[in-house]
């Protein structure tokens, strides 16, 4: 993990790879968890039996959704700055789920700095969000995301 003083310690790091998160397990436990969160309980989300007999590989899949919710926790896992009151998720420029992630599958986030930029009272990031599912070639999610840490 990455610890730095104070959100402005990451104006020098725009361009660079800030790390890379711990493998997260997403298993049907979560995957259900998400769906009674949000009602979406579509069948290749939650029905085991009927993903065996009709999707690929025979499992069901995250939402897309519950991916792109991982992005904080492994965020956390890959960057700690201090010196800031909070920091909140200020949108999404582009995110694409470009792969799905089957039940069972593990994940991890490669998190790069795209820009950023002093504003009052607080820094504004845009990050390169790359989430990796184990033994794949193709990512999960690709996204880029801003949020702004408050001095």
């Amino acid at each position: 993990m990455r610890e730095l003083a104070s959100p402005s310690d990451l104006l020098g790091l725009v361009g660079q790879l800030l790390g890379t998160s711990p493998w997260i397990t997403v298993d049907q436990a979560t995957i259900d968890a998400f769906a009674q969160a949000t009602g979406d309980h579509q069948w290749i989300h939650v029905d085991v039996e009927r993903a065996k007999r009709e999707m690929p590989g025979g499992r069901t899949i995250a939402h897309g959704y519950l991916t792109l919710s991982l992005l904080p926790r492994m965020m956390q896992e890959v960057l700690s700055v201090g010196g800031r009151s909070r920091t909140i998720n200020y949108g999404s420029n582009r995110v694409r789920f470009s792969a799905p992630v089957p039940s069972g599958a593990r994940v991890r986030l490669h998190l790069t700095l795209k820009e950023a930029e002093s504003i009052a009272g607080a820094v504004r990031f845009v990050y390169d969000c790359k989430v990796e599912i184990e033994g794949e070639t193709k990512p999960a999610l690709v996204a880029e995301t801003i949020q702004i840490a408050y001095l």
